[in-house]
């Protein structure tokens, strides 16, 4: 029984961190850096690892002050005042394997 439940701790764990990863990759894809890049990802990550130095140098509080001026959750509020929310559908699979889906509602 023990393992059991420590396998599912993990399961759930490694789910959690998938999703995570899975959310980051949609803010990259939101900030327009796929197509900017043309997909290349070493440009990608090489822009990540600019503003990572930006923000572990000496002015890193001006680094997010410059960062939060570009007022990101206001622009997509705006968005979803003028356009509306789109609806989709979010599909899981259950413990016990049955499909369940449900409604999210997204602002892009």
């Amino acid at each position: 029984m023990q393992r059991r439940v420590e396998h599912q701790e993990r399961q759930d764990a490694r789910r959690a961190r998938t999703r995570h990863l899975i959310e980051l990759g949609g803010l990259v894809q939101k900030a327009g850096l796929i197509e900017l890049t043309g997909d290349d990802r070493n440009a990608i990550l090489g822009g990540l690892l600019v503003v990572a130095a930006m923000l572990h140098s000496d002015r890193r509080d001006e680094a997010m002050a410059v960062v939060r001026r570009r007022n990101i959750w206001r622009r997509f509020g705006v968005a979803l005042t003028e356009n509306g929310p789109r609806q989709g559908l979010a599909f899981r699979r259950r413990a016990c394997g049955a499909a369940s889906g449900d409604v999210r509602w997204s602002v892009s």
